[in-house]
């Protein structure tokens, strides 16, 4: 499990296709690979990965097909930065919300707004991202409700079902993550916070049984 507070950004340092899945290297930022060992969970744009080497400060994790085809993880390349956390451990805070690392679905990023002017250091901007996402789950998109977009737990703005949501993003989530590099087209994991669907969809079946 993760918190959805993500440590920083790593880079992708190899990408090597297998036979069977693809191994990628990633350089974890500053402090992030303290004590880890293999076999333990890290979380990459909000995907639950597995660490399955440990060499001269790089971390191997393997991608199996499943992953790449539901995820924009496919989409990476050598170079391209990751949102970084490594797995709770028990007794921690728990700053943001519970994310599980699986994947629902992918949306897409419909709008970026900067209410002020950029200075290109993110020093004091804030910025308003529309994000468009799939039908089978706009019944789970709530206003000020929990979501995790790339592994970042955020609360969701404005929301037209027609349109899509809003995230109003911090100054500091634009430094700390990749948010801040993304642009208008590009596609993004989003995970539906456990608590809000197991509601929706508990309210649904009671429904359906009352119909009945």
């Amino acid at each position: 499990m993760f918190s959805g507070i993500v440590e920083g950004t790593g880079i992708i340092t190899d990408i090597e296709e297998r036979s069977e899945h693809i191994h990628w290297k990633v350089q974890l930022p500053k402090g992030s690979g303290e004590g880890l060992e293999i076999g333990a969970s890290v979380s990459l744009d909000g995907v639950c990965l597995t660490a399955t080497n440990i060499e001269d400060g790089l971390i191997g994790f393997d991608l199996i097909q499943e992953t790449l085809q539901r995820t924009t993880l496919n989409e990476r390349s050598i170079g391209d930065l990751v949102n970084i956390e490594r797995a709770l451990r028990y007794g921690e805070e728990v700053g943001g919300h519970l994310v599980s690392g699986h994947i629902m679905a992918t949306g897409t990023i419909l709008d970026i707004t900067y209410p002020i002017e950029q200075s290109g250091e993110y020093a004091d901007e804030t910025a308003d991202i529309r994000i468009g996402i799939p039908n089978s789950l706009i019944d789970y998109i709530f206003e000020k409700g929990y979501i995790a977009i790339d592994g970042i737990s955020l609360t969701i703005g404005n929301v037209d079902k027609s349109t899509g949501f809003y995230l109003h993003i911090i100054p500091e989530t634009l430094r700390r993550t990749t948010l801040g590099t993304k642009s208008v087209g590009d596609s993004v994991n989003i995970e539906i916070d456990s608590m809000t669907q197991a509601v929706v969809d508990t309210v649904k079946r009671v429904m359906i049984r009352e119909r009945e």
